[in-house]
C-alpha cells in the first residue's frame, strides 16, 4: 500500500532543484550588477521561480509519485498537470527579461532561437512530446524504469516550456505573440492534443499493463474507470487552463482594440 510518509530525496532530484535555485540566486544577486546594471532585485519573479521548483518537487517527490507510478493512471495524470500547467508556467513567469537576454541576445544563437520559438515549432514539440510518451510501450517502460520515468517528466517540463513560450515569453528579443495570435495558437494546440485524449478515453482495452494489474486502492474503481478518469483529468486540466489563458488574451486584445479606436 501507499507509504504516505515517503518523500523522494534522491541526489539527482534534490540536487538538481538546489542547483537551479542556487544559479538563480547567484544571477539575480551577486552577479546582477554585471548582467544588468541598475536592475533591482526581482522579488516577484523570484517568488514565482522558487514556487515553480516547489511545485515540481511536490509533483515528483511527494507520495503522489508513488500513486502515479504504481497504482493509478489518474494519479500520474495529476502529476503531469502540475508539471506542465503549474511548474512550467511559474518557471517562465519567474525569469526577468534581463536574465533571459543573457542567452537570447547572443547573435550566434539568434537563428536557432528564432526557429525554436516559432509558434508552430513550439506547439509541435509540446504536442509530439506529450503524445509519444502516451504510447503504451513508452508509457509502461517509463513506469518500469526509474531513469526513463525521470526522463519522461523532464521532457514534459521542457516541452511545456516550449508550449508556453509564445504566450509567456520573458525575452525582449523573442517576445510573446500578439493577443489575437495567442488565441489562435491556443486553439490549434488544443486541436493537436485531441487525438491522444481520444485514444485513451475511447479505448476498449486497458492500455497500460502496470495499471491493469496494480492493487486497487478503492473498491469498485477498476483499471477501466481509472483510465477514463485519467483521460478526463488530461483533457479537463488542459482545456481549463487553456480556457483561462484564452479569456485573458481575448480581454487584453479587446482592451487594446478599444484603446486604438479611442485614439482615432
Amino acid at each position: 500500500m501507499i507509504n504516505w510518509t515517503h518523500w523522494h530525496n534522491e541526489p539527482h532530484l534534490i540536487g538538481g532543484l538546489v542547483v537551479l535555485g542556487w544559479l538563480y540566486a547567484l544571477c539575480t544577486g551577486p552577479l546582477r550588477p554585471h548582467i544588468a546594471r541598475g536592475e533591482p532585485y526581482p522579488r516577484t519573479h523570484a517568488f514565482r521561480f522558487y514556487l515553480s521548483l516547489v511545485v515540481f518537487y511536490l509533483a515528483v517527490g511527494s507520495p503522489l509519485d508513488q500513486i502515479g507510478e504504481r497504482y493509478l493512471l489518474s494519479g500520474h495524470m495529476v502529476q503531469h498537470q502540475l508539471i506542465m500547467y503549474v511548474a512550467a508556467v511559474l518557471f517562465l513567469l519567474g525569469l526577468p527579461g534581463w536574465l533571459v537576454s543573457v542567452v537570447t541576445a547572443r547573435p550566434s544563437l539568434r537563428p536557432t532561437l528564432r526557429l525554436l520559438t516559432q509558434p508552430l515549432i513550439c506547439g509541435l514539440i509540446y504536442t509530439l512530446t506529450y503524445s509519444l510518451w502516451h504510447a503504451p510501450s513508452l508509457y509502461d517502460w517509463a513506469l518500469q524504469n526509474r531513469w526513463v520515468h525521470i526522463g519522461e517528466h523532464v521532457t514534459f517540463f521542457i516541452g511545456a516550456l516550449f508550449y508556453w513560450w509564445p504566450i509567456l515569453s520573458p525575452s525582449r528579443e523573442f517576445p510573446p505573440l500578439s493577443y489575437a495570435a495567442q488565441m489562435l495558437y491556443l486553439v490549434a494546440v488544443v486541436i493537436g492534443m485531441t487525438p491522444v485524449f481520444a485514444f485513451i478515453a475511447f479505448s476498449n482495452d486497458i492500455l497500460y499493463p502496470t495499471y491493469e494489474y496494480a492493487p486497487r486502492l478503492f473498491e469498485g474503481f477498476g483499471p477501466a474507470e481509472d483510465q477514463l478518469l485519467g483521460s478526463v483529468i488530461m483533457k479537463a486540466g488542459g482545456m481549463g487552463v487553456t480556457f483561462i489563458v484564452f479569456i485573458v488574451a481575448f480581454y487584453r486584445w479587446y482592451q487594446a482594440s478599444e484603446k486604438r479606436s479611442g485614439t482615432q
